[in-house]
Parts: C-alpha cells; structure tokens; sequence
C-alpha cells in the first residue's frame, strides 16, 4: 500500500515511479477523488457543527416557548444530508484505498530498468557447471528410471501439475527441508515456526496477495485460501501489532507445503515437478526497523545462498530488472542453481524486500520516538525444497541413472550415500 500524503507530496515522483513498471500514471485520477473526499469531509464537518448549533438553538426556543417548527426542520434535513456525505467520504476512500491497492510498490533506485527477465543483472555465480562424461538426464528422467517418481498415480489422484514421491526420492526431500532448517535455525537465527496452511482474505491482502493474485491461488468453499507460501502467514502474524523496537528483527521461518493454480503457465514445464500446484518451501521472514532492512536483505540472501553452498550446486545471484520485480517488492534477488538435465539455469529462491508496503496493508508498526512507525517486512526461500530436489538429482547423477547423496545430508539419510533402483 502508498502512502497518500507522499503522493500529494510528489504526484509527478509517484506516476515515474509507476512509469518504470511500464504503468500508465494514475496519481492526478487518486487526487480527484482525494479532493472530493476531503471536500465531503470538510462539508460534513460543518454540518456537523451547525446541527450542534441548532440542538442548543431549539433547546433554548423551546424553554423560552417560541416556535421551534423551522429550526426542527433544518435539523430533520441535516441529519439526511449528514448521513449522506458520511456515506460519501466512505465510498470515496473505499474507492482511493481500492485503487491504491491495485499499484505496485515503488522500485529501489538501484533496480536496473528493463521490461522482463532478458534485462535482469548477474551480480555473482558460484560454482561452475559439472562437465559430465555421458548426457546427463533431466530429473524426471531419473526418478521415473529409479521407480520412484511416480506422475501417472499423482494424476489419477489430483490432475496435472502433481508428483508422487516415493522410497529414497520420498525421503531425500524430507532430508533436504529437515537441512534447511537446521541451518536457519541453528546458525543464522531464524525463529522455526509451524503455520496454517489455510488463512482468510486479511491475512492474503496483508501480505498483497489479494487482490492482484486471487487466480493465481486456490480458495476453499468456505472463503478461505491454501497459502502460496508460508510467507503469508509468518509475515501476517504481525498485523495490526505495535511492536517493541528492541524485538527487531524478528527472524521466522517455516517449511510447509504451498499451493499455486499456476494460472497463465500452461505449456510450461509440463514435465516434472519444476512447476506444481503443491509444493513443500523453507520460507525465510524478516521483520525489520526501517533502517535496517537493505542489511537484512543482503543477510537473508546470503542465508539462502548458503544452503547452495552446502549442497555443493552451482549458482547464480541476479538482480531482477523493473519489468521482472514482483507486485510488492521494492528490490529482489534471484537465486538460480544449474541445472545439467536442462542445461540451463532456473530460479530456486527469490528473496525481496517489501519495505513498508505490506505494513501500510496490514498496519503492522514498531514504537518509534515519536510514535508508532510501520515495519519494514522481507521474505525469501531458504529454499524451494522440490526445486533443490531436482537440482540435486540433476547435479549428482550418475551414468547408471543412480543419484549420489550430497554430504550434507547424508546425516539426514541415514548413512545412505547413493540412490539406486531396488530389485
């Protein structure tokens, strides 16, 4: 959400703002409305005096027995036309926060312009692709071969875009949420917490899922929502709160299952588990003073690249341009490991910071000097468990189809150090 007194202040530094996302300008259409509903208040303000007026005029009429028929009148047609601009200046900021709600957060200065992803900044690669002696296999390939990835079963169950995990697979994604955790937890000081999978229309437009990503998610019949992350939940947990300022940061994490309608994706990645309607994810939530949130950006990221690293995977940071920055995001990095099956890189943790923009939303804020101030909120993956899983697939294949299990989590696996096929 913006802020509307920073767009009186600065409409022209509002609409370039909107102009980088490639959107039209929309701040002299928000001011009309803002004078118009200014204009009604300020009226009803002084109706609203005058029916004062006119209750103590008719009181002293009455006791002086004066006829007080005309004052009771102009009383009766106040009353109508208060309740009418009261009703007025609702609609009129119902329709200015609806219109607010509909932009996205304004960019950081330093994202880079550019209409879509082919404009996105590699700021740093770590690790180098694999030359492999054979031709390596994409992930669905493997787990097919091995038994124990099963898609037939998983649409006879649920439809397109589901997998069935059995067997070693089945609990390699296990080990690999059970690492990610550990890690954030352990080390870098992430709070573990276990959430609801279903939340209601407040928590989704806190965290401005509602109302641009409605398709994009699946509600129960009931009007609840399965959460497209756990960043909705962790982040909302704060709402409506006024935070003690020595509390910051907070650091959440959570490993759920995330669902998606992946609406607008049909004929990509159909095959695999690279694009799912269910899916298991490490979210990473940070709830920081204002001040202090580029900081945190940089230590989220470097948290999540971290598990990268453990893994052994190669992988890249980039620096998402303007046409490729999220909805609610001021600045985002992308995370993308190789993947050899592919022979190509794809995204496995996309962390953002949101700013303000979601506080505004969900009026989250911390006791400043001088009274309350919103928070600023950050979220990332730490990471996409079922991305990790095929890039682990991919990376430690090897020629007889068998999978090498990373040292990392081997702990994880029970000593186990290799996944073949049984029998």
């Amino acid at each position: 959400m913006h802020d509307l007194r920073a767009l009186r202040a600065d409409p022209a530094a509002f609409d370039a703002a909107l102009a980088r996302r490639g959107l039209e300008p929309a701040a002299a259409a928000l001011l009309a409305l803002d004078e118009q509903r200014r204009a009604a208040l300020q009226a009803l303000q002084e109706q609203q005096a005058r029916r004062k007026t006119l209750s103590r005029d008719i009181g002293q009429a009455k006791k002086a027995g004066a006829d007080t028929a005309a004052l009771e009148a102009e009383a009766i047609a106040l009353r109508d036309g208060i309740a009418g601009l009261e009703a007025r200046a609702a609609a009129l900021e119902t329709e200015i926060g609806e219109g607010l709600a509909r932009l996205p957060n304004r960019l950081d200065p330093s994202v880079p312009d550019g209409p879509d992803e082919t404009a996105n900044v590699t700021l740093k690669q770590v690790g180098a692709p694999r030359a492999f002696p054979f031709t390596p296999r994409q992930h669905f390939e493997l787990g097919e071969a091995l038994g124990m990835m099963d898609f037939p079963t998983a649409a006879k169950l649920s439809g397109a875009r589901f997998t069935v995990l059995r067997g070693a697979l089945a609990r390699l994604e296990r080990a690999l949420g059970q690492f990610m955790l550990d890690v954030h937890t352990g080390e870098f000081g992430y709070s573990e917490t276990g959430v609801p999978l279903l939340v209601n229309d407040a928590a989704m437009y806190g965290t401005d899922k509602l109302p641009k990503f409605a398709e994009e998610s699946f509600r129960t019949e009931d009007g609840r929502w399965l959460i497209p992350t756990a960043e909705v939940p962790l982040t909302a947990s704060v709402a409506g709160e006024i935070l003690d300022a020595r509390r910051l940061p907070l650091r959440m994490t959570a490993l759920s299952a995330c669902f998606r309608s992946e609406a607008g994706s049909a004929g990509r990645d159909v095959r695999g588990m690279l694009r799912q309607h269910q899916f298991s994810k490490v979210e990473l939530v940070s709830v920081t003073l204002p001040e202090e949130s580029d900081a945190e950006h940089e230590r989220m990221t470097l948290c999540a690249e971290t598990i990268l690293e453990r893994l052994d995977i190669p992988y890249r940071r980039q620096l998402l341009c303007a046409g490729d920055t999220g909805f609610g995001a001021a600045k985002t990095y992308d995370l993308e490991a190789w993947l050899p099956g592919q022979g190509a890189w794809r995204e496995i943790s996309s962390c953002s910071n949101t700013r303000d923009f979601q506080a505004r939303r969900m009026n989250a804020r911390y006791r400043g000097a001088e009274g309350p101030v919103f928070v600023h909120t950050l979220n990332g993956s730490g990471l996409a468990v079922g991305r990790t899983l095929i890039a682990v697939m991919e990376t430690y294949q090897q020629e007889d189809g068998s999978i090498a299990v990373p040292e990392a989590l081997r702990q994880y696996m029970g000593g186990l150090a290799r996944i073949a096929a049984q029998g």
